[in-house]
């Protein structure tokens, strides 16, 4: 059959003749056009490999979807649920791969038309076509009114017309530019279930739908219907699809640190390494259109960060050699990509001395580099004679070269060893600013003769924001480690009370006793647990690693659990024992964050900190030490970086309760820093999943509160968010552009409403309802714990081989010891999502009724203007969107006991009816009839009509997990009972994996983990 090219006339009326819905826009028509493509061969591949009776099975069990997405109630005794029962393993494992490759190809397609609809937003506001009128509008608008409405916002071709409409001070954009600060950071938190090999295809795939948008584009405008280039790409696009359903989804094996590292590293490799640089022209390009005069930000403006081999927190396989190897690693990495620019910059800076003139600078440079490495000017200076650029590029290649093999050889030994690595001091890079040093003497000697190369250019930016770190490692450990440490020395010591035996103020004294003296307190032998001397030796390669690498490898070491003033201070304690901090001069070389994450932890937050700011020692060392805090003319940066958690306050206190908490945490904090004379960075502790601080980056800056922000962000990036942000390049650009205008917006435009005392006292009143409510279900309901365990996957989920963390802190069947992570994930997978909304309803409605019409009317200007009261509803309504009841009841009616199913239909009973308040209280606040009738867009995706892309699928894909759970878990109890030889069909392996399976599919289909 010959192929075709959609006729956007015909698709706009077949849609609306056979749906009876409005005629879609071209977007729209395009993205259905773009879905046949992908399904028709996804079904021809799965012909092919599985033969037509699967494919007709697979069809006829996605038939089960009612006409909205939602299972049908009446499905328990449906012959095509009875089919699922009756599949053997190897057609179960069959069917659950074919819907797992249908929603990532259905993924990679919108990904694919997200990208196409960025690149024309960005085109519009780049032309400025997508400016909204704000004349008229002073500084000092609200960021609602301004920004969230007008197409183009986002962008920075939008941001900066639109401030100079709204008035704002060309100096007051200047200040911020200056100390602009976007870090983001990845995590390697056990949500990335998508193989390494199982990206590199849909890249591919993504690739070939670029091309393939080309060629349509093309015969549309000639008015021809077919090509043979069409033929071949689907034919590619076939092969590539059939290459990956012949590839393993799962890993293989448990992943180690030092995989998670590499896995994590990908995207800086194929995607950031070339983007962030572009990120930058962006900007400048941008600016100086409206504001000419201004100053570019510092190419460095936009940089990341990395847990990857550093967070210890919970996971013993991440230790003090792991953490200095994956310092090597990313140095390696990062070589690698100087050492390829370098040897195409050598094939471009090709002028002569014949017809260019030379710096002097460069010239005494090269007789340097002939007195430092004479066997390169032996091997090039014949063949260079007349080309200095390309001789200066060739000892910096050498310098370069052997760089990159000393640090292969420290990746392989022992970070307590000598330096065995012993090389000339001129022949290698000892920093990333000697290079840049000598890149940017090229850079002059071109400018000052009129040349400009932008290879060049691109790799300074480059070395500037990458250095030879590539990204910054954070140190992080639970609080307790370091207490327990200190306890444990003290009683070595045998020092007149131990540690963990003093109250906290005695502790504070101590503490800060200990750290007014040079004597150490650690003796070099020290017959202490294992646990406490991996925790000082952390100490110890921190202080190798900023030997080695400078200290911007690892600014900061961020404590878990922090709740009160000691947990720094026995940071700080240890930190000097290392010589990374120096009590005669109060200097210190690592920053210590404290990470407050529950409830309790975050409402004294401020207090903590405010202690901490009392003592001297402490003020002193953010201030630069004692002289910089007495002179008072210092220009040293005082920062102060606090850590926000998202998941374990959500977890603690449901949704509404944990945002509430932190968003004045963050206010308050704010406040005291500015009492001290100390800047604030937030560091925003955020999860993929709505119920761990996720969802869209642009919103949640914007709503954050007042002046908490003010140029300095940090954001952690984890799980699937990697994937769907940053594994491909426009997605990369425009999540960071995103990113860095609503940190703008955010610092210069006032958000009023945060100010506003009776508003916090509902919102508080709120808060404080929707906790007692959500702790009512998860914390006092005796049949919670078991109900969790039974009715969602979690025990699966916990066998999954996708992290190199353990699914618990401790061993303990509690939900203190579950992370949030696996919480959230197995909620999600039997599509309950109750840490995303439980708790809403109730505290709502009660408001509420209180005062029916003036409530709701108040709660409704809460929603139209105050921007953290409208995102955290939103958030709320997307994952509501996401529920599905009839499906949670599938999962209740089949793995619960016999003995517990009227239990566990009573707590079922319990989260349905705040299901259905809380969706009713949603409507009733946006005035809408249905679910995300606000956002058509998610609506579309998360709704089947008018193109049933998720539910229509993931609603059988349920059904299968469910009956794959029951047999595993049959085995499992089997197994447990058995005195004698076990028969079984299959083996527990063979089950496990295709639960395995669902799981990964589920999770693609939901586009949520953890």
């Amino acid at each position: 059959m010959s192929p075709t090219v959609y006729s956007q006339n015909d698709m706009d009326m077949a849609l609306a003749q056979s749906e009876n819905v409005s005629v879609p826009d071209a977007s729209e028509v395009f993205l259905r056009h773009r879905l046949t493509t992908v399904e028709t061969i996804w079904e021809s591949v799965l012909e092919t490999e599985c033969g037509h009776q699967m494919v007709e099975l697979i069809n006829n069990i996605r038939n089960m979807c009612s006409p909205d997405g939602q299972a049908d109630p009446g499905l328990d005794n449906a012959n095509a649920l009875q089919l699922i029962e009756q599949l053997d393993l190897d057609e179960a494992i069959r069917m659950a791969r074919a819907f797992a490759l249908y929603f990532q190809l259905i993924n990679i397609v919108e990904q694919h038309h997200e990208q196409q609809d960025q690149r024309k937003n960005y085109q519009a506001a780049a032309d400025g076509t997508a400016v909204g009128n704000n004349n008229g509008k002073s500084f000092l608008t609200n960021i609602v009114d301004s920004s969230l409405s007008h197409q183009g916002a986002g962008t920075f071709h939008w941001l900066f017309p639109e401030l100079s409409q709204l008035n704002v001070p060309p100096r007051h954009i200047q200040k911020l530019i200056n100390q602009l600060d976007v870090r983001l950071v990845f995590t390697a938190h056990p949500t990335e279930i998508v193989r390494h090999t199982i990206r590199d295809k849909q890249r591919r795939i993504s690739d070939i739908l670029r091309q393939l948008d080309v060629v349509e584009e093309r015969l549309r405008l000639r008015g021809q219907e077919s090509s043979w280039e069409i033929t071949q790409l689907k034919e590619e696009l076939t092969e590539e699809i059939r290459l990956w359903w012949r590839t393993d989804e799962l890993h293989q094996f448990k992943p180690t640190v030092l995989d998670e590292v590499d896995f994590t590293l990908h995207y800086f490799d194929v995607v950031l390494f070339d983007a962030i640089p572009e990120l930058y022209q962006r900007f400048n390009r941008a600016l100086k259109s409206t504001f000419p005069g201004l100053s570019a930000p510092k190419h460095r403006f936009c940089r990341f960060g990395s847990w990857v081999g550093s967070d210890r927190d919970g996971n013993p396989s991440v230790t003090p050699q792991v953490t200095w190897k994956t310092a090597c690693y990313q140095r390696n990495l990062v070589l690698e990509k100087y050492i390829d620019s370098v040897e195409k910059l050598s094939g471009t800076l090709s002028p002569s001395l014949h017809w260019s003139e030379v710096l002097s600078g460069l010239l005494e440079s090269l007789e340097q580099d002939r007195l430092q490495m004479p066997d390169i000017y032996e091997e090039f200076a014949i063949r260079y004679r007349q080309e200095p650029y390309r001789l200066k590029l060739a000892y910096i290649m050498k310098r370069l070269e052997n760089t990159y093999e000393r640090s292969r050889k420290l990746y392989n030994g022992d970070y307590l060893q000598d330096d065995s690595t012993v090389m000339a001091e001129d022949s290698f890079y000892s920093s990333g600013q000697e290079f840049e040093d000598e890149l940017q003497l090229l850079k002059d000697s071109l400018e000052e003769t009129g040349l400009v190369c932008r290879d060049l250019d691109k790799l300074l930016s480059q070395v500037e924001i990458f250095g030879f770190s590539l990204a910054q490692l954070d140190i992080r450990q639970e609080s307790t480690r370091h207490s327990d440490t200190i306890h444990e020395i003290t009683e070595y010591l045998q020092l007149p009370q131990l540690y963990n035996d003093l109250s906290e103020p005695e502790k504070v004294a101590w503490l800060t006793s200990e750290l007014g003296t040079r004597r150490p307190l650690i003796p070099t032998e020290l017959p202490i647990s294992e646990k406490a001397q991996e925790t000082i030796a952390t100490f110890r390669v921190v202080r190798k690693l900023h030997q080695e690498f400078g200290q911007d490898i690892c600014r900061s070491y961020v404590i878990s659990m922090s709740d009160h003033a000691s947990d720094i201070l026995e940071v700080l304690l240890l930190a000097k024992e290392a010589g990374l901090y120096d009590p005669a001069t109060g200097i210190g070389s690592l920053q210590i964050v404290p990470l407050f994450e529950t409830v309790e932890d975050l409402r004294r937050s401020t207090a903590v900190m405010r202690e901490l700011f009392e003592l001297p020692l402490y003020l002193s060392m953010l201030k630069g030490g004692y002289a910089a805090m007495a002179d008072d003319q210092s220009t040293y940066p005082a920062l102060q970086e606090v850590m926000l958690g998202y998941s374990d306050s959500n977890k603690d206190s449901g949704f509404l309760s944990s945002n509430w908490e932190i968003h004045k945490a963050q206010q308050s904090l704010q406040h005291i820093t500015q009492q001290y004379g100390v800047s604030l960075r937030i560091f925003h502790g955020r999860g993929g999943s709505v119920g761990r601080g996720g969802g869209p980056a642009y919103e949640a800056i914007l709503a954050q509160p007042g002046r908490s922000i003010d140029g300095r962000i940090k954001i952690t990036e984890q799980g699937e968010v990697l994937a769907s942000k940053y594994n491909l390049k426009d997605l990369a650009l425009y999540n960071l552009e995103t990113v860095t205008t609503a940190v703008v917006q955010a610092s210069l435009l006032s958000n009023s409403f945060d100010e506003i005392a009776p508003w916090h006292e509902i919102m508080e009143t709120l808060a404080v309802r929707s906790r007692q409510h959500y702790r009512a279900l998860i914390y006092e309901d005796p049949e919670l714990v078991e109900f969790f365990h039974n009715v969602t996957p979690i025990q699966e989920i916990s066998q999954l081989q996708i992290s190199s963390r353990p699914a618990r802190r401790g061993g303990k069947k509690n939900l203190s010891s579950l992370r949030a992570i696996p919480w959230v994930f197995s909620w999600t997978q039997a599509r309950f999502l109750v840490p995303s909304w439980y708790g809403v309803g109730t505290a709502l409605k009660e408001f509420i009724d209180e005062e029916p019409e003036e409530n709701l009317k108040l709660l409704r200007s809460f929603y139209t203007k105050w921007p953290f009261f409208k995102m955290a509803m939103s958030k709320v309504e997307m994952t509501l969107a996401k529920v599905d009841l009839q499906i949670a009841q599938h999962y209740v009616n089949e793995l619960s006991s016999r003995s517990s199913r009227e239990s566990f239909q009573e707590v079922f009973d319990q989260i349905a009816a705040e299901f259905h308040l809380t969706s009713q209280m949603i409507l009733k606040l946006t005035d809408n009839q249905a679910l995300l009738d606000g956002d058509p867009s998610l609506q579309r995706s998360v709704f089947p009509q008018p193109f049933q892309l998720r539910n229509g699928t993931i609603v059988p894909l349920g059904f299968l997990q469910v009956s794959l759970l029951k047999r595993l878990r049959e085995h499992r109890d089997t197994v447990a009972l058995a005195t004698g030889a076990i028969q079984s069909r299959y083996s527990r392996g063979e089950l496990l994996r295709g639960a395995m399976l669902t799981i990964n599919g589920i999770a693609a289909g939901m586009r949520n983990t953890g």
